[in-house]
């Protein structure tokens, strides 16, 4: 649910991808006085409008659209790809979304104390190298100058404050997320040892003078010894390289929950790695690994992307079938809003929504999508009076426990500048980490409201035995289909190549599954090569 960052940041990002909508339900209160709404959020996909997927009970199309480029999915991909249309003097495009707002998993809420994200909620700083990323964030303001070494100059504003991060472990809280106080001295020799590993990891380069790890990965090396890396699960290198440490192990697991929403013992090595040495930390003078972020999370980046899509979108849309006819795509869609369908003929679309979403818009696809994993994940967005915080390190943006069943909180008006508030709003991440997803997703919806209730207040309990009691009110979010896991042999894998290949040079796909990492990098690129390969045939990773 985190970014991608590297070895110190925590669970921060779900970045990014899934374009269809999330269907709001609402349910009665609790018996209890003390949590005022209870709210479960659905994967649109799996209930409601987008089960209408698997039935195709539509009305026939009664409108038609003509246009030359059009664009499915309003996430972070969709978004980027409308972006480069424009740099590239294009406006002749439109973009259709199931939901009623932009930006997918890069979206937000807002109650009338904070905003605060309902999904990925931060960027790292990114490469020096991610020239592309680098100016749409000069664009933004984001970055308001180079120095004079030629690094960015970054908002302060726009940087964690600090406290930015603290660990509660052992009975107290201590400073990062990586446990410290408390180790005995040989569990804190692997922590050195491991972090001098992937340190490593992170400079070295192969025969062809490319990072073995990199940022978006398509620039990675193709050594053939590291992406070996890929086909054993990242426990399996820990075990292989004679890594004992408990805590060490516990912070891997946290990690890898937290980027791709499994743990250590399902997800790819080379993916776990990648974790740490993706990043360069070599966009600023002392080497931070500082991130950007905001009390909306990554729908401030998502409100940037949008100004490119005015007057260029239908929303409250559902497209359910696309197909080429004579030489060009045609697209039905289903108005949610009117109860109506319509049919936009186009001469190229890019897909920019999930494999598990295309596998019903697109004949013949579900041969690659059942090698596509998504973890589930759980948010959860509390209203309180208190956290009776009275422990050692003081509240920071990112709050982690140890050992709990879930990812920690975010609070959410640590980067406002009025930091008197009446009520804190904090946001708890929990995902679904199983070797049998499908099993996984079926069951979490059979479980009701407070069940979930209880879920959320028994982990955060073990660091606020009163959290109960201060809360006043809770929403919480299912998604069925969170994000890509990059489950062993892949990222790598045929599956992922073939379904990432444009059909009849018509088709384009475009989304962070075909990265197989869901971090809003990857999420960037993948519109900006969608576009190029349309326009030009040439793409950053040719």
């Amino acid at each position: 649910m985190k970014n991608g960052e590297n070895c110190n940041k925590g669970r921060r990002n779900f970045v990014k991808g899934i374009t269809a909508s999330l269907l709001l339900i609402p349910f009665l209160q609790f018996c209890s006085d003390k949590i005022a709404v209870l709210m479960i959020r659905l994967s649109g996909t799996n209930h409601l409008l987008g089960h209408r997927l698997w039935v195709k009970d539509f009305p026939k199309p009664r409108q038609q659209i003509k246009i030359p480029y059009l664009i499915i999915g309003g996430g972070i991909s969709g978004l980027s790809a409308a972006r480069q249309f424009r740099k590239k003097g294009i406006s002749d495009f439109l973009l259709i979304e199931m939901a009623d707002h932009l930006g997918g998993n890069s979206s937000n809420g807002e109650n009338k104390y904070s905003k605060y994200p309902l999904g990925a909620h931060y960027l790292p700083l990114p490469n020096f190298n991610d020239k592309e990323l680098l100016k749409f964030l000069e664009e933004e303001k984001i970055i308001l100058g180079y120095n004079k070494n030629g690094l960015p100059i970054f908002d302060e504003l726009q940087l964690t404050f600090t406290p930015d991060e603290r660990l509660f472990y052992k009975n107290n809280w201590q400073e990062g997320v990586v446990p410290k106080e408390g180790n005995s001295r040989l569990e804190n020799k692997e922590f050195q040892r491991f972090f001098k590993e992937m340190d490593t990891f992170r400079i070295a380069k192969g025969k062809d003078q490319k990072y073995l790890f990199d940022i978006p990965i398509y620039l990675s090396s193709t050594d053939e010894k590291t992406r070996a890396l890929d086909k054993i699960t990242m426990k399996e290198w820990f075990e292989e390289n004679n890594f004992n440490s408990e805590p060490l192990f516990n912070y891997i697991d946290y990690c890898c929950k937290d980027d791709f929403g499994l743990g250590i013992a399902f997800v790819s090595a080379w993916a776990g790695i990648h974790y740490f040495a993706g990043r360069k930390q070599d966009a600023s003078s002392e080497k931070s690994d500082s991130v950007l972020t905001w009390p909306e999370g990554n729908a401030r980046l998502a409100y940037h992307l949008k100004k490119y899509t005015e007057q260029k979108t239908l929303k409250n849309h559902l497209a359910y079938n696309v197909k080429i006819v004579n030489n060009k795509v045609v697209v039905e869609a289903f108005d949610d809003v009117n109860k109506t369908s319509i049919e936009v003929i186009a001469d190229k679309v890019i897909m920019a929504t999930p494999q598990f979403v295309n596998q019903y818009l697109i004949k013949d696809r579900k041969q690659f999508t059942k090698q596509f994993h998504y973890a589930p994940w759980l948010l959860a967005t509390l209203i309180v009076n208190d956290l009776s915080d009275n422990f050692s390190f003081p509240l920071s943006w990112d709050n982690v426990i140890y050992d709990a069943k879930g990812l920690g909180y975010v609070y959410a008006q640590h980067q406002t500048l009025n930091q008197v508030q009446d009520k804190k709003v904090i946001t708890y991440y929990y995902s679904f980490s199983s070797g049998d997803l499908k099993k996984t997703r079926k069951e979490i919806y059979k479980k009701d409201k407070e069940y979930w209730k209880q879920v959320v207040f028994n982990d955060l309990k073990i660091a606020h035995p009163d959290i109960e009691n201060d809360t006043q009110e809770m929403e919480v979010f299912l998604l069925g289909h969170g994000m890509i896991s990059p489950v062993p042999d892949f990222i790598f894998g045929e599956a992922k190549s073939k379904a990432a290949q444009n059909i009849e040079n018509r088709i384009y796909f475009a989304h962070t599954d075909l990265s197989g990492i869901s971090i809003f990098e990857e999420a960037f690129h993948q519109g900006i090569n969608a576009v190029n390969k349309i326009l030009d045939g040439t793409t950053l990773d040719s």
